[in-house]
């Protein structure tokens, strides 16, 4: 019965997993208009999420991130130099999505990048998890609870 289980929880995390869909822009790509939210909020309708494992997709991955990085204090005429990176991933550095790791480089600069793994999920400054794989999960966990007891 818990081989059963598995499977399911598994079959349940694939389409997860393997259809991801995620926003890809960088504000390196256009210094004319801040298209890619680094210094306004990102417009999800000017931009459209590409599947991560087709041929749209500038780096190919089974999740999503966002990596921001910021200047210090002065660096530019508005006190701050900022960039915004969204895109798919492949691998983080942590191993595990749904966080959020941030640092200072040697030079000032500050850094944070975000992984997440449900659709879309790279759009904000915060990520989420899947509500569907969440009740999927407790759901059977629940029925092999009972299934023992």
């Amino acid at each position: 019965m818990l081989t059963k289980a598995s499977f399911l929880l598994v079959l349940s995390i694939l389409p997860t997993v393997f259809s991801v869909r995620c926003y890809q822009c960088a504000s390196y790509q256009n210094l004319e208009e801040d298209t890619c939210g680094a210094y306004k909020k990102f417009d999800t309708d000017s931009h459209i999420a590409v599947e991560c494992n087709s041929d749209e997709s500038h780096m190919p991955g089974s999740f999503c991130m966002k990596l921001t990085q910021q200047g210090p204090k002065g660096f530019i005429w508005d006190g701050r130099w900022r960039q915004v990176v969204r895109r798919c991933a492949s691998v983080a550095e942590t191993g595990v999505t749904g966080v959020c790791n941030w640092g200072v480089y040697d030079n000032g600069v500050y850094w944070e990048e975000c992984y997440c793994s449900s659709d879309e999920c790279n759009h904000s400054s915060y990520t989420h998890t899947s509500i569907t794989l969440i009740t999927c999960a407790v759901g059977l966990i629940f029925s092999v609870h009972n299934q023992f007891v």
